[in-house]
Order: structure tokens, then C-alpha cells, then sequence
């Protein structure tokens, strides 16, 4: 666990020095992230949401010529962590979710 806060406070970092603009959905993201993980694995008072999102690439609309923006959060539940992205529709006033994904980061 600690080896992914170093991460996320270096991802932290250079968004700060890259004068990275923060994107108008990522509180969504982060109240997103709590309700995913509560559907994967129940109510358990160990989780936690990293509060840095981090804004991706955008991806294109498989229906469309529009793109859709990526918002990364990571999550903890004991000793599991968990990466999601969360996927917007492009719209400046809204935040619209159109999809999201989950995977556990482990070694096997």
C-alpha cells in the first residue's frame, strides 16, 4: 500500500508542475470510485478513495466520431488496491458517465 501512495503522490506532483488543468468532473470520479467498489465487494468501513484523479488520454466513442475524457482514481479495501477509470461524455456543464472500469492491482 505504501508503494502505491509514493505513486500517486508522484502522479500528484507532476500534474502540479505540468500546470495540468483540473477537470470539472473529478469529484464525480471520486464519489464514483466509493460507489464502485461498495457494488464489488459490499459496505466495509476499510475502503478508502485516493482524493488525486488523474485525467487520461481521451478514448474515442466506438458509436461516434466524439471522444470521451478518462478520469483514473484509485482505491483501497484492507489490503487490496484498485485502479478505475471513469468515462465521461465530453459536454463542458455536465458530467455524464457512460462507463467505468475496475481491476485490482496484484502479482501473480
Amino acid at each position: 500500500m505504501i508503494k502505491y501512495a509514493i505513486l500517486t503522490l508522484l502522479l500528484t506532483v507532476s500534474s502540479l508542475a505540468s500546470g495540468e488543468p483540473a477537470h470539472h468532473c473529478e469529484k464525480d470520479a471520486v464519489v464514483q470510485a466509493k460507489k464502485l467498489l461498495d457494488f464489488h465487494f459490499g459496505l466495509d468501513d476499510r475502503t478508502e478513495i485516493d482524493q488525486h484523479v488523474t485525467v487520461l488520454k481521451p478514448i474515442k466513442n466506438p458509436a461516434g466520431k466524439s471522444k470521451f475524457d478518462v478520469l483514473e482514481v484509485y482505491g483501497h479495501i484492507y489490503k487490496g488496491t484498485y485502479r478505475m477509470h471513469f468515462i465521461y461524455g465530453q459536454m463542458a456543464d455536465q458530467c455524464v458517465l457512460v462507463g467505468q472500469e475496475i481491476l485490482e492491482l496484484t502479482d501473480l
